[in-house]
């Protein structure tokens, strides 16, 4: 029998696994691509180089920076609070940086189809990783509170439901990127259809789980008013309706990320937005950066101390605060 901690690991490890195997199995596939022995003027004209411009090393640096300085933080907070539900956040966003990096080979070689289809597939796949974080992390809130009448999935199935559903996802997201590198013509867009398939049932799913979440906290806040406020006398950083707040200001970053994904790809790769730097990072890097950033001043170990003791069972965790105890006195 798998332990929950294990299920906790399988996802994130899964994805880090399949998207490195996937990236250089690519990379393998187009290694025998020639670069062309001549020199474009303007990158737009050149019908080899994939981003159709050149990528800006100084604006690389600087999101590589970002990203790994907000995932050792992280990591060291997880090893300091517990907090191991976010686990998949932080390998995604090791993963995420390793994709920023593959950047400064697109600047020096923008024609090389083997850097960019490993780009691809860290910049793409590495946020699914992040969502399952969320998905985890709905969950526990709402074993910590124990309401689980205001989740239309009960606590203990709905991160197996959604994670399920992130990990299938990310599987027909890799497969429409491996077809979509084919020198066939109609391969390659079969591939490109497969890839925009995979992102609209991703973005499908996690608009409905942000759905659930809005309900789920609606609900407590309109029916339960005593479980709302549990945490009313401790400190704002140790009071769930904030990580709550943090867990909603996350998932429209990560929404915002997965609508301009599903245009972007609507467009092809040589559209509008697939090949224009300024909006890569606005509207995919920008909120994806805030939607993990945001944990760093509000951990979900730290706010909340016994949060890896809320397994999927439906009992309570051994260690409880006294203002949870007097209102669960009241039920």
């Amino acid at each position: 029998m798998i332990s929950p901690r294990s299920g906790c690991l399988a996802s994130p490890l899964v994805c880090a696994a399949l998207t490195v195997l996937a990236a250089f199995v690519s990379s393998a596939q187009a290694a025998d691509q020639t670069p062309p022995p001549w020199v474009f003027t303007d990158p737009k004209d050149d019908p080899f180089n994939p981003l159709q411009y050149i990528a800006n090393n100084t604006l690389s640096a600087i999101a590589i920076s970002l990203v790994l300085a907000v995932a050792l933080v992280q990591s060291w907070m997880m090893w300091r609070f517990g907090g191991r539900c976010m686990l998949a956040m932080l390998i995604g966003e090791f993963t995420w940086a390793v994709g920023f990096g593959t950047r400064f080979g697109l600047h020096t070689q923008p024609d090389s189809r083997s850097i960019y289809i490993a780009y691809n597939l860290f910049i793409v796949l590495s946020p699914c990783a992040f969502i399952a974080s969320s998905y985890m992390l709905l969950g526990r809130l709402a074993r910590y509170l124990k309401s689980h009448e205001h989740l239309l999935i009960p606590p203990q199935r709905i991160t197996v439901v959604f994670v399920v559903s992130d990990i299938s996802t990310f599987l027909i997201q890799a497969a429409g990127a491996l077809l979509s590198i084919s020198k066939d013509v109609k391969t390659s867009k079969t591939g490109e259809h497969i890839f925009l398939a995979g992102l609209i049932l991703q973005l499908a799913s996690f608009g409905i789980f942000v759905i659930l979440a809005l309900r789920f906290l609606y609900r407590v806040k309109s029916r339960d008013s005593h479980v709302w406020a549990v945490d009313a006398e401790k400190p704002w950083h140790r009071d769930w309706r904030t990580l709550a707040l943090v867990l909603i200001v996350s998932s429209v970053g990560i929404f915002i990320r997965c609508v301009y994904r599903v245009i972007e790809l609507s467009q092809g790769y040589h559209g509008q937005l697939a090949t224009t730097e300024a909006y890569f990072y606005g509207l995919d890097s920008l909120p994806l950066f805030i939607a993990v950033a945001v944990y760093t001043p509000f951990w979900p170990g730290r706010m909340i101390p016994t949060i890896d003791q809320l397994t999927m069972s439906d009992k309570p965790p051994s260690v409880a605060g006294t203002e949870r105890s007097s209102a669960e006195a009241k039920v």
